[in-house]
């Protein structure tokens, strides 16, 4: 009985560091179908999902074209996530009548499931499933 429980630990552990899996998409029109779907296995040393929503006109600009949102989702690493998150702060306005992009690092398996504000609460739900897992173990071991 101990040893399956070491390796349901050593397995727990294991899922956590190196098999971070995100949504993967490229300017969708929203955060629906392919955006929410299709998931990719990240490379080594991409340990964030970045998520970036934004605001404008179409690629085939015309006068008086409507603006329409464009979602992008994909695996980083935590470093180049953060630096263009940063570098996108500025033109994260919101304003309606103006062209705008934000985006968001969140780190969890399949994290980036929703758009920049509620991205961060399915990591807390893989974070809760661990520690449960791992007290139960423990209590069952001592």
């Amino acid at each position: 009985m101990k040893t399956l429980s070491s390796c349901l630990i050593l397995l727990a552990f294991i899922d956590l560091g190196l098999t971070l899996e995100c949504y993967v998409c490229d300017n969708q029109e929203d955060n629906r179908g392919k955006c929410v779907t299709t998931i990719k296995t990240c490379e080594y040393g991409e340990n964030v999902c970045l998520t970036e929503i934004k605001w404008g006109s179409t690629p085939y600009w015309q006068q008086g074209a409507l603006k329409q949102y464009y979602v992008s989702k994909k695996c980083s690493t935590k470093e180049k996530c953060e630096n263009y998150r940063k570098s996108n702060m500025p033109y994260c306005t919101h304003i309606w009548y103006q062209d705008w992009k934000c985006s968001e690092c969140c780190k969890g398996d399949r994290c980036n499931y929703y758009i920049i504000s509620g991205s961060s609460r399915h990591s807390i739900y893989s974070t809760a499933f661990y520690s449960a897992l791992l007290f139960s173990v423990l209590y069952t071991i001592l």
